[in-house]
């Protein structure tokens, strides 16, 4: 089987390193972007420079039309899509709840709920067997914040984090049975650009490991969910954090 994955959020970070690891591993590579579109471009050039086979596409997740148009471009460009990996995800404003604004609190939501929701839905429609897809496989981008609750910084975010484990749970019952596996990957502090510097330099201290985790290393996580070798694995949630619970 041909396998076709799509990356939201795939121009940077984690999900940059995870379209770097499917396409090293086979996969055709679709590079899903909102507004970073040199940074999607260097990552799919860097693919191709490697003798993979990549695409980029632009499309906010969090508006159906954008995602709809989204995963029609890549199936015509690429074929059937095999792999989602739903990483596409904002932080928000960092502070207490009761200094968010009505808006802030919606944007979070709606990329990282509706969005996550909406791309997996669109995965379901064409990979599952039910409906004549090949089936395939998901992974969901969740975080340790969804334990943790991230209070006085992040509660919003963690929150958003929280729906994403239960659409894992809830998808990963609903569509085992057509030939689609759904599971969810939970970072822990990453060096990415989305904790604040000073984040990341503290991080050491509080994880067993003594470091913080690299990108890729989340990656293989992700890839080892989408490949044969977790052919009976649905609804975990794998939690990459170098210790830290």
């Amino acid at each position: 089987m041909s396998r076709v994955t799509l990356v939201t959020g795939g121009s940077r970070g984690i999900g940059a390193a995870a379209a770097k690891a499917c396409a090293a591993a086979g996969h055709k590579v679709a590079i899903n972007y909102v507004s970073q579109s040199a940074a999607a471009n260097a990552v799919r050039d860097a693919i191709v420079a490697a003798g993979g086979t990549a695409m980029v596409v632009k499309a906010d997740t969090a508006i159906e039309a954008e995602v709809i148009a989204m995963f029609d471009a890549v199936s015509a460009e690429l074929g059937p899509i095999t792999g989602l990996v739903n990483n596409a995800g904002i932080h928000g404003p960092r502070g207490r709840l009761d200094a968010l604004t009505d808006a802030e609190i919606a944007r979070v939501l709606d990329v990282n709920v509706r969005g996550c929701f909406l791309c997996a839905r669109e995965a379901v429609k064409r990979m599952s067997t039910k409906s004549g897809g090949q089936g395939g496989a998901i992974v969901n981008i969740s975080s340790g914040s969804a334990h943790l609750g991230d209070p006085g910084g992040g509660v919003i975010y963690a929150a958003s984090k929280g729906a994403v484990n239960s659409l894992t749970i809830g998808l990963s019952q609903e569509v085992a049975g057509e030939g689609i596996r759904v599971n969810a990957v939970a970072p822990g502090m990453t060096d990415t650009d989305m904790p604040p510097p000073e984040k990341l330099a503290a991080a050491a201290g509080i994880i067993p490991m003594g470091r913080i985790g690299t990108p890729e290393e989340i990656a293989a996580a992700i890839l080892w969910l989408l490949s044969d070798e977790a052919a009976y694995v649905a609804g975990a949630n794998i939690r990459v954090a170098g210790g830290r619970l």
